[in-house]
């Protein structure tokens, strides 16, 4: 995939918003970026208080967004949670190399038919990942798919039982290429960022994304 063959959020475009947990905004074949948790990775308490914080913000402040409301809404809350996040709470069994090979392996495993993958990072308690879906298929169908068979996967291989990853996701439309950059760029410094060592984490980039300084 070349960067002429992105496509990117259209505000003018029919838009289809779905809701489990989460609301999830949709346009068929655009780029998505995407994170996913286990289920112990942020403590109950702390999400809470977030989740009911940023509920009334967005009330008072309803979607579509401009890239100045968007960054002050990532400020506000996505910061928050990513830094919790990369405080390496829970179990991070995402931190042992075959659970991240399951996860990575996953990731690929519909390339050219449901998603063309651009970059990811495998995290010790989560999963970034930067993608374009297939008009075929919607994104909830995608990340289900990912977290299902990683799930099952990954408590047979550790002798384990029970939910593996929190329900739902978090997901946004890419606006332009210029956001696509900063999404790249996210990814790729998340380690580093974090001051994890190179083996507590799986990035991959795609030619397109190395490409992106």
């Amino acid at each position: 995939m070349s960067r002429d063959d992105l496509r990117f959020f259209n505000p003018w475009g029919d838009v289809e918003v779905t809701k489990n947990h989460l609301p999830h905004w949709q346009q068929p074949g655009v780029v998505y970026f995407v994170t996913w948790r286990l289920a112990d990775s942020i403590p109950k308490e702390k999400l809470d208080g977030l989740f009911s914080e940023r509920e009334d913000w967005k009330q008072q402040h309803p979607e579509p967004w401009d890239e100045g409301t968007e960054a002050k809404y990532h400020r506000l809350f996505s910061t928050r949670m990513d830094d919790w996040m990369d405080g390496g709470h829970g179990a991070c069994l995402l931190r042992v190399r075959e659970n991240a090979d399951v996860v990575s392996a996953a990731l690929h495993h519909f390339e050219s038919d449901r998603t063309a993958m651009l970059s990811f990072v495998v995290m010790p308690n989560h999963v970034h990942a930067l993608f374009a879906v297939h008009v075929d298929w919607t994104l909830e169908e995608v990340v289900q798919s990912w977290k299902s068979y990683t799930a099952k996967q990954i408590n047979r291989r550790m002798g384990r039982t029970g939910q593996l990853w929190q329900k739902d996701y978090f997901d946004r439309l890419v606006r332009d290429g210029r956001h696509f950059g900063n999404c790249v760029r996210y990814i790729r410094g998340n380690g580093p960022n974090a001051r994890l060592p190179e083996s507590s984490f799986s990035l991959w980039e795609s030619e397109l994304a190395k490409n992106i300084e």
